[in-house]
């Protein structure tokens, strides 16, 4: 298997991606649904860091620091420093981002690596459902530093229009920021994984065409 479908089989093994009737946040009612939050383990963390490094590899993404966005992103980025290091030969800084700024002490808005101008940031993710979270960390970096975004990594790319355009959120975030995101997978490979018999679920097969054909860009 390729990684990709290594990945899709990890998240249904791990019951983060699950299939049946769901009505998400939008009101859409969507043939299936992903959890982050059921990563609970040491050894699903390490797995998930190992495929987030593979992708930023894969990918070529090149810079010097992991930004996690708080709370999601912190778990992620200090996983994924571990994989590129130890997989990779890859050491990366690694920092993440306070709620509120620090009057005391070390300070600052960040914890970790202090960003200086120029520097490379990779931003790490859970998913990307509105482009909130980049919305969100922007101004916190630049008001940190004038940082080069060498991209955003996330799990999975929907591939879902949003509600206000006719374009994905990752779509939305190139378009306004000039910000590319980069996926483990997409719905696209989760639907050809079902169709292979990587993982179970052709029943499931005519809702997801259903749902990509009402709600789905390329």
């Amino acid at each position: 298997m390729t990684y990709k479908q290594e990945f899709i089989r990890f998240m249904v093994d791990n019951a983060v991606l699950r299939f049946g009737e769901f009505t998400l946040k939008s009101g859409r009612k969507a043939p299936y649904f992903i959890n982050t939050g059921n990563y609970k383990t040491g050894s699903q963390l390490a797995r998930l860091g190992e495929y987030y490094a593979r992708c930023i590899v894969e990918n070529g993404i090149e810079g010097e620091t992991l930004v996690g966005p708080a709370y999601k992103g912190i778990p992620l980025a200090a996983t994924t420093a571990v994989a590129l290091a130890e997989k990779h030969g890859r050491d990366l800084n690694y920092c993440f981002d306070r709620k509120e700024v620090k009057d005391h002490g070390e300070g600052g808005m960040f914890v970790g690596k202090q960003l200086t101008d120029g520097e490379k940031v990779i931003l790490v993710e859970d998913v990307m459902t509105s482009g909130k979270a980049l919305r969100e960390m922007l101004p916190k970096l630049k008001g940190a530093a004038n940082v080069e975004i060498a991209g955003m990594v996330i799990s999975v790319d929907r591939m879902e229009k949003g509600l206000e355009s006719g374009l994905s959120a990752v779509q939305e975030v190139y378009r306004e920021f000039g910000v590319k995101v980069y996926s483990i997978v997409t719905m696209a490979d989760i639907i050809a994984a079902i169709e292979e018999g990587v993982i179970a679920g052709k029943e499931y097969l005519p809702a997801m065409y259903a749902y990509r054909r009402e709600y789905g860009v390329e």
